[in-house]
């Protein structure tokens, strides 16, 4: 039912369950369908969502820190598996948005949601879940990323200590839809040296 402006009545917006994608995809979050998952709907979604919940002096992309989170598994020798976990290590956050991690810390619910939907988004493409040594390398990288991005856009320097870094962090955000062809072109260059011969 819709109401005079052509929107969703208020009825019908209560019970629904599902997303609409940038690729037109109906996509529930609390049941995600393998089908309904989409790297180019990824790619959009995160080269638009600005990191830190926006709390940033500039806008820098999800798309652009996982971008730097590949970029420095390769500069640190990783495997081009690595590197692929550290491109969709936030998937998720294209369909259920990111939650600040002081707030994450209170709500098993999302969690173990983001979890569930992490293994599907994985699945839905054909790649392993990571093992214990990759998961531990991608979040040392993950947690690298956001220090060295607090430090250059918000003045905040959340360890007592700089870890190292091998790839360039301030400048390196562009413009939206050139971000999102480069995470394509990265995910694609390591899905060939991934898949098996």
């Amino acid at each position: 039912m819709q109401d005079k402006t052509g929107m969703p009545g208020q009825e019908q917006s209560a019970t629904k369950t599902y997303i609409t994608t940038i690729g037109g995809r109906r996509f529930d979050p609390t049941s995600p369908a393998r089908e309904d998952i989409d790297i180019g709907d990824i790619a959009h979604s995160l080269s638009l969502l600005c990191r830190a919940n926006g709390h940033f002096r500039e806008f820098f992309s999800v798309a652009r820190h996982c971008l730097n989170c590949a970029g420095e598994a390769r500069e640190r020798g990783l495997t081009a598996r690595i590197q692929l976990l550290c491109l969709l290590h936030d998937a998720t956050e294209a369909y259920i948005g990111d939650m600040t991690r002081p707030l994450k810390r209170q709500l098993p619910e999302y969690c173990a949601c983001e979890v569930r939907l992490y293994g599907e988004i994985l699945a839905s493409l054909g790649i392993a879940p990571p093992d214990d040594r990759e998961a531990a390398a991608v979040r040392e990288i993950d947690d690298c990323m956001l220090y060295h991005e607090f430090r250059l856009y918000n003045g905040e320097s959340l360890l007592a200590e700089a870890p190292a870094v091998h790839v360039e962090v301030e400048g390196s955000e562009r413009p939206p839809g050139q971000t999102r062809e480069e995470y394509l072109a990265c995910y694609r260059a390591l899905r060939e040296e991934t898949e098996p011969c």
